[in-house]
């Protein structure tokens, strides 16, 4: 018991930063053009900076270097407080080799989505993903997800 107990306080201590992170995997590894994926997530302190991520998961036969995304930030109201179309490469567009970490013949991408964002208020905000590259039916993207973190070093919990 105290092993399993001290991997589980190690495994807590590796990434102090994150405060939220989702990913949802597309059935039959198709990302439909008007499936969007939506995260929620509750912002506590509004003292430091946050980075947002984007987690893509794709297959090395995906037929595309790139992927276009666009992205909306809300508030608990539902007001917009952001929205981008942001392009993101997970093959190098002159060689075709795989970025991200791979394990076979599936890749994993973690690409900033919003930089040094400073959350006005405490509460929930609601984050969406859809895909936006012309096609209805992507295929072999396994899964999108998003990555919340603070920009502080040293983050301690109440």
């Amino acid at each position: 018991m105290c092993a399993l107990l001290a991997i589980v306080s190690i495994a807590a201590c590796t990434d102090p930063g994150r405060i939220y992170e989702r990913n949802i995997d597309f059935e039959h590894n198709l990302w439909l053009a008007d499936s969007v994926a939506e995260f929620e997530f509750e912002i506590a302190k509004t003292e430091p900076l946050y980075n947002l991520y984007y987690n893509v998961r794709n297959s090395i036969s995906y037929p595309y270097h790139n992927l276009y995304v666009q992205h909306t930030l809300e508030d608990s109201t539902g007001n917009v407080l952001l929205k981008a179309l942001q392009n993101m490469d997970l093959f190098d567009p002159t060689t075709g080799k795989p970025l991200g970490k791979g394990l076979g013949d599936i890749f994993d991408h973690r690409i900033l989505a919003i930089s040094s964002y400073k959350f006005t208020k405490p509460g929930w905000y609601r984050f969406k993903i859809q895909q936006f590259m012309r096609q209805d039916s992507l295929p072999l993207i396994l899964s999108v997800g998003l990555r919340v973190e603070t920009m502080e070093a040293d983050v301690t919990s109440d």
